[in-house]
């Protein structure tokens, strides 16, 4: 759908209900079609861009409350947006309604050092919050690479390059407060950091994707500063055997922090895009190393015998922070390196991720590397291969049919494959419209509960409708 049939065809916003968000809000609400178009077309996915009705700036809980208790009375529904880097269609207004905007919600509320704990409101975001944290002597260590909101990742459970160290988001997220389709506001639990006094919701609320409810509140688990910090970049002469010394690293339990997979297609556009010198366009690992400074060098020499067994060769080693810094911001940038994997500039990109087994890690990737040279589709490879997840960006042009339908192929086929060796549709993406016909597949008769769980909690279907869960 385009954003002009997208406008013409919205149709679930009354003039009562503006009129009521207006009397609310004033000027923070608006029906201007290139702020619902930013809102709705963020350039990173392949997904038809739907703008909402209108887009409602919030900045506080209790506006949140009231802003849902008037889409509640006139059914209209509910779109919850951060930054707008997820990339499964979570923040398209499919059904219509408004897209509320938490962007303005971003005060720390607290920091407390001595439980390594901390409250911020959702439009906080990563980077923000790790300069607010500099001087505390602690971080927040999950990283997906943009600088998302913090309730967005909580909503889309994200993870990244540290998680193989650190978990992810549901490891990491204390407690929400979340507003409820009704208006209702609730607390998903206390700041003990552990409780045997009722259902998880914590965990229900995380992953969610904002169907069930709207994150305005997260606690979350912090970390010290770690004394020593070391990162090392090593080539492979072969795909299996960078992955064969990520599964052999995983298993003898050395507690790398980062160890993050780019193949030889990746890398060349990294090293072009990022302007990365001394490095060759081959299979790559990219590690980091965290703790002490003889923890850190014992930990980086066990992971050297084991790629240099498997035909690893080179480590190229940096304490040094810039260098650092400079290496894992090339990291992040994989999805604008990619883009030197477009042949004309209306071409675009699916973006996608599995997660599988560590020990069916090898199999899954050499196979889907066979499939897509055979395919003829354009994509490297690049993943957070620590604990089993790793991307795909297939690059062809959408507008022909034909070759958008090569490409669909191609990622249900790496979802299956993936499925079938025990693995997940979604390591980190989310499910948002893009992955939601593999949930059956997945989940099997858990998806009527969750089902069930949405049509309790959202009876009208009005939170994120079209996302996730069918109803």
């Amino acid at each position: 759908m385009s954003v002009a049939e997208a406008h013409d065809t919205a149709a679930r916003l009354t003039p009562e209900a503006l009129a009521a968000l207006q009397a609310l809000l004033g000027e923070r609400v608006t029906t201007s079609l290139g702020i619902r178009r930013q809102h709705a077309d963020t350039g990173l996915t392949y997904h038809p861009v739907c703008p909402p009705e209108a887009v409602a700036f919030a900045q506080s809980t209790g506006e949140v409350a009231e802003i849902v208790k008037i889409c509640a009375r006139h059914g209209l529904p509910i779109v919850p947006f951060g930054t707008g880097t997820s990339l499964e269609g979570h923040i398209q207004a499919v059904e219509g309604g408004l897209t509320v905007d938490l962007s303005q919600m971003n005060e720390v509320v607290r920091v407390s050092p001595e439980d390594l704990d901390c409250t911020v409101q959702a439009g906080v975001t990563r980077k923000q919050l790790n300069e607010y944290l500099r001087d505390t002597g602690l971080f927040f260590p999950i990283d997906p690479g943009a600088d998302a909101s913090i309730g967005g990742m909580a909503s889309t459970r994200a993870s990244g390059t540290n998680a193989v160290r650190y978990g992810t988001m549901r490891e990491n997220v204390l407690a929400l407060t979340v507003v409820l389709a009704d208006g209702r506001i609730i607390k998903t639990a206390r700041r003990a950091r552990k409780s045997s006094a009722g259902y998880d919701l914590t965990r229900l609320f995380v992953g969610a994707e904002g169907t069930l409810g709207i994150v305005t509140e997260v606690t979350l688990r912090l970390y010290g500063i770690p004394e020593a910090v070391s990162a090392a970049v090593c080539p492979f002469a072969t795909l299996k055997g960078a992955v064969d010394t990520v599964i052999e690293t995983i298993q003898m339990g050395i507690p790398v922090a980062r160890m993050e997979l780019l193949d030889d297609v990746t890398m060349r556009c990294v090293i072009e895009w990022s302007k990365l010198e001394g490095y060759e366009a081959v299979n790559t690992l990219f590690f980091e190393f965290h703790g002490t400074p003889e923890g850190v060098e014992e930990q980086a020499k066990l992971v050297g015998e084991i790629a240099a067994a498997n035909g690893g060769s080179d480590f190229q080693w940096t304490a040094n922070a810039e260098a650092r810094n400079k290496l894992w911001q090339a990291r992040h940038d994989v999805t604008w390196a990619n883009s030197l994997l477009k042949e004309t500039p209306e071409e675009s990109v699916l973006a996608t991720d599995v997660c599988v087994p560590i020990s069916r890690l090898a199999d899954c990737i050499i196979e889907s590397k066979r499939d897509l040279d055979e395919s003829g589709i354009r994509s490297g490879i690049v993943g957070h291969v620590g604990d089993g997840n790793f991307h795909m960006g297939l690059v062809t042009d959408f507008r022909d049919p034909a070759k958008k339908a090569a490409a669909v192929a191609y990622s249900d086929r790496l979802t299956h494959r993936a499925l079938a060796m025990g693995g997940t549709c979604t390591g980190e993406h989310g499910v948002g419209t893009g992955k939601m016909e593999f949930l059956q597949a997945e989940h099997g008769e858990a998806l009527s509960v969750m089902r069930t769980l949405k049509q309790a909690l959202d009876p009208q279907n009005i939170m994120n409708p079209g996302k996730l869960v069918r109803v």
